[in-house]
């Protein structure tokens, strides 16, 4: 899997972080994602795949290729 985020489309809504805070962060200055693991692995693939679906702006994409 490859996550990759889009920091145009997010509005920093936080919900990849809360799901995710292994994989995602957030800009202290304006809340934009930092993605901090662009290869997950296996055993958190399944939440990375909830943070993207309940991203608000859409701004997480993912890649089931390695």
């Amino acid at each position: 899997m490859k996550v990759t985020v889009d920091e145009v489309k997010c509005c920093g809504a936080g919900q990849c972080v809360l799901l995710a805070p292994e994989v995602f962060d957030q800009r202290d200055d304006d809340g934009i994602v930092i993605l901090l693991e662009p290869e997950p692995p296996e055993e958190r693939h399944a939440v990375v795949r909830e943070a993207a679906a309940v991203c608000p702006g859409a701004a997480i994409e993912v890649s089931e290729e390695a």
